[in-house]
Order: structure tokens, then sequence, then C-alpha cells
């Protein structure tokens, strides 16, 4: 059974919207740091956004002032709003602990965007 299965990912335009979510087994979300992660095709897996237990945020320069990160401690979720998307924010998206859990890493979600 995956411990974190990401959603919302698609096809949208250079300056369109998404938001991402992603739904932990258990408690895991409530009782770690969490992030999301992107892999863009031939590069690394890079963290793009981060949230403490308390809430606090942190965000790759990229995507800051576009990206917003948040959790939902009664749902064991953990969502990342995207807006103004670029191009180059075309990758699969994922969730994880921050720092990573190697056995949690899921599937991802695809985000394309293109027009």
């Amino acid at each position: 059974q995956a411990q974190l299965v990401e959603s919302g990912g698609g096809l949208v335009q250079p300056g369109g919207s998404l938001r991402l979510s992603c739904a932990t087994a258990g408690r895991i979300s409530s009782i770690n740091a969490m992030g999301w992660y992107r892999q863009a095709a031939g590069k690394q897996r890079e963290l793009v956004a981060s949230i403490t237990i308390g809430g606090r945020t942190n965000y790759a320069d990229s995507v800051k002032g576009r990206f917003t990160i948040s959790r939902d401690f009664a749902k064991n979720s953990v969502y990342l709003q995207m807006n103004s998307l670029k191009p180059e924010d075309t990758a699969v998206y994922y969730c994880n602990t921050n720092p990573p859990s190697w056995g949690y890493w899921g599937q991802g979600t695809q985000v394309t965007v293109s027009s």
C-alpha cells in the first residue's frame, strides 16, 4: 500500500494554475516536516517547497511567489497551489517528508506546462 499518493497534475497553458494534493497514510504528514519535490526529464529531483510541523514554509527561488504549500492535519494531506505556471515548471511532482524518506517515494503526478 502506497504511503503517499499524489494527484492533481495535468496539462496547463503558461500562466495557468494547478493544485496538487498528497494524501498520506496514517499520520505521516502530521508528525513530519513535508516537502514537494519535482524531477524534470534529464534532471535531478529537487525540493521546491517545504512546510514544518509548525507551519513554517520555504520555497526554491524558482517558484517563490508563485507556489504555496499547505497542509491539513485532519485530512493527513499536503497541498501545492501552483500559479503563474511556466514551461520550465514541467516535471513529475512528488511529495515526501523533508528530508525525504526513501520508502515513501510514490508515483508522482505529471505537470506539463505548454501552449
